[in-house]
């Protein structure tokens, strides 16, 4: 009898859960860590941060989905990790032991990097819906006194797409209260270039996200390292290709929303072997840990290098699809094992993504996900906005049945007709 654990209850640790549940034999054991006890939607934050969406339009008992499937969940989340002992310390002191573990913890926001920045200070954040909650009440208290606005992303940020969303779906939401005029925009980005979303562009990711900004009227800054964050103000460096400080600028604003850089969370960070400095999970071509053979990697929470030296540094996003071909070869690899057979199972690491402007949106196809590309495709239009719309309810309908598929490769490569992408070698 085997005990597979999966530490972390996001989309790749909810979506590993459900692929393992299959592979599992019938004396083996799956349970999965979370913190808490309910799943949300991240890529609907931004709609929760405007108030197009409620909570609970967005959650999922995992509780309840868990017991359906026969997996166990415990809700009490991680404290620390003891890979030399296959074993975790959880949150409540008790401990548990596995045989093999997959990592899907996601990251851990590092507001603390910048002084004022954070839900806790002076910036708004739409990574967790909690933090999408405050936004959208700080909106309602900014929209009686509307002024200046600055939304976009720090150095060391690798997730790009929902700071462009949110800022063009802020825009939409302020025109629809008739409140556009009285709010000057912009949008400050750690992007050496506008649409450079941490993998060098997709398609002409470039000139769509230029035109849009030009078009709705958004200023922004680029190769930008905020020094600090005060209350109404922002300094922001604009760093050169050398390195130097090309123009120091302060932004007042009257409402902010500033997505963080990431790091591993602190129940994996500083373990040797098992994370780099950063605090993500060292894994092999099989999301295998090399010096801890038994344990997996899956999701935003491992180590990924940049695609390449930007004047200032920039991260790698993980998107949905490529998770999912990250559970789907852990599933498989671990599968293998559990019958005494070689996990040979590889991710492609392709990149899908829909991004919603509100109104329009852009979606792109990245195979694979850092160029030089075989697919290397974007589009715009108001059939992403729509799109995006009905994938958030089939996902969502998915997800409470606890069904496993890959979502994005079905709904997406297939309900479009673009040539099915390979998940798993």
């Amino acid at each position: 009898m085997a005990k597979v654990v999966v530490l972390g209850a996001g989309l790749g640790g909810t979506l590993a859960a459900y692929e393992l549940a299959p592979v599992m034999g019938p004396s083996d054991q799956l349970i999965v860590v979370g913190q808490g006890p309910r799943y949300h939607f991240v890529p609907s934050n931004p709609w929760i941060a405007a108030g197009w969406r409620d909570r609970d339009e967005i959650e999922v008992d995992l509780m309840h989905v868990m017991a359906k499937k026969r997996i166990e969940y415990m809700p009490q989340g991680c404290r620390r990790a003891h890979p030399a002992e296959n074993r975790l310390e959880l949150n409540d002191g008790s401990s548990l032991s596995y045989d093999y573990l997959v990592i899907a913890t996601g990251p851990e926001l590092a507001f603390d990097e910048i002084e004022g920045l954070g839900p806790e200070k002076f910036t708004q954040s739409i990574c967790h819906v909690d933090h999408a909650e405050k936004a959208n009440a700080a909106l309602e208290e900014f929209a009686r006194n509307p002024g200046p606005v600055v939304v976009g992303a720090v150095q060391g940020a690798s997730c790009f797409g929902p700071a462009y969303e949110f800022a063009f779906i802020l825009d939409t939401e302020l025109r629809k209260r008739k409140i556009r005029d009285k709010v000057p925009m912009t949008f400050v980005t750690s992007e050496p270039y506008i649409g450079h979303l941490g993998l060098d562009g997709v398609g002409d990711t470039k000139g769509i996200l230029e035109s849009e900004l030009r078009q709705r009227h958004i200023k922004w800054i680029t190769s930008a390292k905020v020094q600090g964050v005060e209350a109404g103000k922002m300094i922001v460096d604009e760093i050169g290709e050398d390195g130097a400080i090309k123009k120091t600028t302060e932004l007042p604003f009257g409402y902010s929303m500033m997505l963080p850089a990431f790091r591993g969370v602190e129940a994996v960070r500083g373990i040797e072997g098992l994370t780099n400095p950063r605090g993500f999970i060292i894994i092999d071509k099989k999301q295998r840990n090399p010096k801890y053979p038994n344990i997996f990697g899956i999701g935003v929470c491992v180590a990924i290098a940049p695609t390449g030296p930007t004047p200032v540094p920039v991260g790698v996003p993980k998107t949905g699809f490529m998770i999912e071909s990250m559970v789907t070869a852990t599933a498989q690899n671990i599968g293998a094992l559990l019958r005494g057979k070689t996990a040979d199972a590889e991710a492609t690491w392709n990149a899908v993504c829909l991004a919603d402007f509100g109104d329009d949106g852009v979606a792109f196809v990245a195979e694979p996900q850092i160029p030089p590309r075989n697919v290397n495709w974007a589009s715009q239009g108001k059939w992403v906005h729509y799109g995006k719309i009905a994938f958030e309810k089939y996902f969502l309908h998915k997800m409470r049945r606890g069904e496993s598929e890959p979502f994005y490769e079905r709904w997406f490569m297939e309900g479009l007709g673009i040539r099915r992408l390979t998940r798993a070698r």
